[in-house]
């Protein structure tokens, strides 16, 4: 009767594996199929033209800048944080409150974020429908998965490698530097890749607060237009999918460029480590 039960149990873990495979397959080949036809370097690297034709590298440059941006800003904010709830702080009420608002934040629409993104960057501070407007919009919206996931990771890190540390005479920032972070770098990474997906599938907040503009920005306070942008305007005003078929391509191969480097880097961190 167990042995049944185990089989049941492991049949229904691979039909739900399939099945996910199946779905990811089905999405990204019609993806394919639709727009790899319109995939040339002239696509890729072209200025865009309004009236057919013309190229997507201003939405790439874009796309570029806001994750970029976003990364840099929340990044180091999120790890920061994560730390000091989770190796300085004591445990509380104080601590449980932020962790409950943490994992709120995870849950509200992009819509929202956008809509406190126009009015506070954009109009409050006079940023103006601008990159660095969206990519502070962005920063609030990941920062919940980096402070989660870093936290996670940090946790994962045995006790005894503190107290290792500590017994030989480091100190409690040196064993965090030097022991605790490097070991949890992988989780952390993971959590930076999570949140690369994210910023890239954005376009209700960056459309509020980064504007339409097709164009090549001047600089990170110009007005712009993301791929995800792009591909949701393409649609909507031609219902040309084709076009956005291949946009998606293309943020397909940026993440997964992206992805393998963040998976290079975590394989450096930790051979460096040993």
């Amino acid at each position: 009767m167990r042995s049944f039960k185990d089989n049941v149990l492991r049949g229904l873990l691979w039909l739900a594996a399939l099945l996910t495979i199946a779905i990811l397959v089905t999405i990204v080949g019609y993806i394919f199929y639709k727009g790899i036809g319109l995939i040339s370097f002239d696509f890729i690297f072209g200025d865009y033209s309004p009236t057919g034709g013309g190229g997507i590298w201003p939405m790439i440059v874009t796309t570029i800048y806001t994750i970029v941006i976003s990364l840099v800003i929340a990044t180091p904010i999120g790890i920061l944080a994560a730390v000091y709830l989770q190796e300085y702080a004591k445990q509380g009420r104080l601590v449980r409150m932020i962790r409950f608002a943490t994992e709120s934040l995870t849950g509200i629409p992009s819509i929202i974020y956008g809509l406190f993104g126009a009015v506070f960057f954009v109009t409050t501070l006079k940023l103006g429908m601008s990159i660095i407007a969206a990519s502070l919009t962005l920063t609030i919206i990941i920062l919940p998965v980096i402070i989660r996931t870093t936290e996670e990771s940090l946790k994962t890190v045995p006790r005894s490698y503190r107290e290792g540390s500590l017994a030989l005479g480091n100190t409690k920032l040196q064993t965090l530097y030097k022991v605790i972070l490097p070991s949890a770098m992988p989780g952390i990474l993971a959590g930076i890749i999570l949140s690369i997906g994210r910023i890239v599938g954005e376009s209700a907040a960056i459309f509020l607060t980064a504007g339409t503009v097709a164009a090549l920005p001047e600089s990170i306070f110009s007005s712009a237009r993301t791929l995800t942008v792009h591909s949701y305007l393409v649609t909507q005003e031609a219902g040309d999918i084709e076009l956005a078929a291949a946009i998606g391509i293309v943020l397909i191969v940026i993440i997964l460029i992206l992805n393998l480097l963040a998976t290079l880097l975590s394989k450096i961190l930790n051979k460096a480590d040993y």
